[in-house]
């Protein structure tokens, strides 16, 4: 019997997920461990051994993959715990990362942010002045040599950064994306001098135009290269010494995974691995439940996630903005801010009731967890308020202290704002509530779409209880919480369920008309380069698809679009074929009449997307229809708070592994799975579909 299990690193709880090919499936959760990460993915596993009643050693010596969702990369970039990076650029360019092509101030920033400019600041510099080593060489723009590389000079820089104590050293010289030899050169002359040395090369991590971007994604690609191999090689290590002899993959912000062997090279692409496996769930669950237009909702312990699947697939962009700093990079669009059910609430110099960014963590955790926190979360105003069961936590594996949760926010909110313990829990909740709604709204919206045509997937270990209260107000057709065997692990499956995905792309600017020979010759480069790199993840597909794409744009507007183009070899007709789908998509994106051909067209950019399918995914069992009334699945009733205009209600309280396919449920309702919890409110009710997930409705 082989398995495929997927494991998520939450800032709270590290979820895991494992199915076989017989349709066995059971999810399980741990605490995380953030001084050594690699701990808690080993504690969930035992915990999944456990569940299948079987040994962690039997369990992994017949697992055939596991796909992983790390946060060492995102974490070493945000706590700037990165490692320390020697830049190597050409000649007179060292102080591009510096200028940041103007848009340092804003990138990331939004509109009201932008406007207040006096405000605004550049981040600290990626790369300190006396990191930066310029090289004498030159290719030019159309990928020939017009001065030789100095390899004296280089040798000496590089023996320079060494003494510095540099972790990596990142090199982007300014036409590398035409002829990448003197970076491959500039790579042997360091492993010379220092063959452990990690060396990220913007032609291989990102040959793409615009240098500016093009040397942030390789620098930041080197701060995090380092501690993601020291991390992979001591898990894979830990997992072998445990029987596992399969494939350890490891998710990429676009979407796809890839080998543990190969992900420490392209380390950047791991940026945000946890914060898709969600999205990815949700596609693989629309599949089953027929909905291609989805708004993917994640509240775990520390954050709230928002993805968008439009027409079955991820809403992507090709760029994106880490700390201010703009990287060439394919990701998942996904939305976050500081309000899981660990964010912490406090009251602001004005006197104002704020709740999160600051989370509480896996460590010390919320108050009720008594593990020395101090502060009140959301989850203590959760457990305040009767939602959460104190002896049913994780199934009753952990208690809750609900009298410490209330000396807290006793202590903390309603002293200070002088009311009752229980008001200032019910406005700790629905100030959650309300951010959650917000970053929804804004997600849907800003990206032109309308949340009412769309099915809302709300997961993680803190999504169910509050999933009514942020989309009651959003006009959304159906909203759905995942249960069954996927629970509160929903992005642990989304991993398991995902394929390896790979990308190579190359920009080679060039204005239209462009034959048909140069086309096919720029994709076959792309496409030969890829199966070399699925053959390397040493796994047997199923089978492999790929799909093209050309970043196009009118003649010197900066404005990009990313154009789809299709396989096989291309006439002269499908080249002028191109160019009528960027002009009907550039119509749909910025409106009727936009669009200026007589400026001219250049293609810019070529992309690749490959995906290796995995020889099996998860198929989540069906229930049977219900035979029990729902009665059966009663525990019993207590006081609850679910809603600011009913107030607190006496609430039936269901057990969720008592429930069958077609039970339905009336709010006020409480419903008590071993890894969440369900909050209903009154007005509103549940379906138990034949799948085990509730399908909540209002009205």
């Amino acid at each position: 019997m082989q398995f495929i299990l997927g494991i998520d690193i939450g800032g709270t709880f590290t979820d895991a997920f494992a199915t076989d090919e017989q349709a066995r499936v059971v999810s399980a959760k741990a605490p995380s461990t953030p001084d050594d990460y690699a701990r808690g993915v080993i504690d969930a596993i035992d915990e999944l051994a456990t569940r299948l009643q079987l040994s962690t050693a039997d369990l992994l010596r017949n697992t055939s993959y596991i796909c992983h969702g790390t946060t060492a990369s995102l974490n070493s970039l945000v706590t700037g715990t990165a490692a320390k990076v020697g830049f190597m650029t050409t000649c007179g360019h060292g102080d591009s990362i510096v200028i940041m092509n103007g848009e340092g101030r804003y990138a990331g920033l939004g509109p009201e942010q932008i406007q207040d400019f006096t405000r605004t600041n550049k981040p600290p510099p990626l790369v300190r002045k006396r990191l930066v080593k310029e090289i004498d060489e030159r290719i030019d723009y159309k990928g020939a040599e017009i001065l030789p590389l100095n390899e004296e000079v280089t040798r000496s820089a590089v023996k320079e950064l060494i003494d510095e104590g540099v972790a990596a050293i990142a090199v982007s010289l300014l036409w590398s994306f035409r002829n990448p030899s003197h970076e491959n050169r500039i790579r042997d002359l360091i492993h010379e001098i220092a063959p452990e040395m990690y060396v990220s090369l913007s032609s291989e991590v990102c040959p793409r135009i615009r240098e500016y971007p093009r040397s942030v994604t390789t620098i930041m690609n080197g701060q995090v290269g380092p501690a993601l191999r020291h991390y992979l090689r001591s898990l894979e290590a830990e997992l072998k010494q445990r029987s596992f002899g399969g494939v350890l993959l490891i998710m990429q912000g676009s979407g796809g995974t890839i080998s543990a062997e190969t992900a420490p090279r392209q380390a950047i692409s791991t940026i945000g691995s946890v914060l898709v496996g969600g999205v990815v769930g949700a596609v693989n669950l629309g599949e089953s439940l027929d909905h291609k237009n989805i708004i993917s909702t994640d509240m775990g312990g520390t954050t709230f996630l928002v993805g968008l699947v439009v027409d079955g697939k991820p809403v992507t962009a090709n760029t994106t903005v880490i700390n201010q700093y703009t990287l060439n990079l394919p990701m998942v669009r996904v939305a976050a801010i500081g309000s899981g059910g660990g964010a912490i609430a406090w009251i602001d110099q004005g006197g104002n009731l704020k709740v999160g960014p600051r989370s509480a963590g896996a460590a010390p955790g919320p108050v009720c967890y008594d593990a020395g926190g101090t502060e009140p979360t959301i989850t203590d105003a959760d457990l305040v308020l009767g939602i959460l069961n104190p002896d049913f936590f994780l199934g009753g594996r952990k208690k809750l202290r609900r009298d410490l949760s209330e000396k807290a926010i006793r202590e903390k909110i309603a002293g200070p704002l002088k009311m009752s313990v229980e008001d200032a829990a019910a406005t700790i909740y629905s100030i959650a509530n309300a951010q959650a709604s917000d970053l929804v709204r804004k997600s849907v919206v800003s990206a032109g779409y309308d949340p009412r045509d769309f099915a809302l997937y709300s997961f993680g270990g803190a999504g169910p209880v509050h999933c009514a209260g942020y989309s009651a107000d959003l006009g959304v057709a159906t909203v759905v919480v995942p249960l069954g065997s996927t629970a509160a692990a929903f992005s642990a499956f989304g991993l398991a369920a995902s394929n390896v995905g790979l990308a190579a792309e190359v920009s080679r600017p060039q204005n239209f008309p462009i034959s048909a020979e140069v086309v096919n010759a720029t994709f076959d480069e792309l496409e030969t380069r890829l199966r070399a790199d699925l053959d390397a993840q040493r796994i047997p597909f199923s089978r492999v698809t790929m799909a093209r794409e050309i970043d196009i744009r009118y003649t010197l507007q900066l404005a990009e679009v990313s154009t789809p183009v299709k396989a096989g070899k291309l006439s002269e007709s499908d080249v002028h074929g191109i160019t009528e789908g960027f002009e009907e998509l550039y119509t749909k994106l910025y409106g009727k009449g936009t669009g200026y051909r007589e400026a001219g067209i250049q293609f810019i950019t070529y992309r690749v997307f490959a995906v290796g399918y995995l020889p099996f995914k998860p198929t989540l069992p069906e229930l049977p229809k219900a035979k029990n009334s729902l009665k059966s699945a009663i525990k019993g009733t207590r006081r609850a708070f679910l809603d600011v205009v009913a107030g607190w209600n006496e609430t039936s309280v269901y057990d969720y592994e008592k429930l069958a396919f077609g039970h339905e449920l009336e709010g006020p309702a409480i419903v008590e799975a071993p890894t969440t919890t369900v909050a209903i409110p009154p007005r509103a009710g549940a379906t138990v579909d034949r799948l085990g997930n509730l399908v909540i409705h209002f009205g």
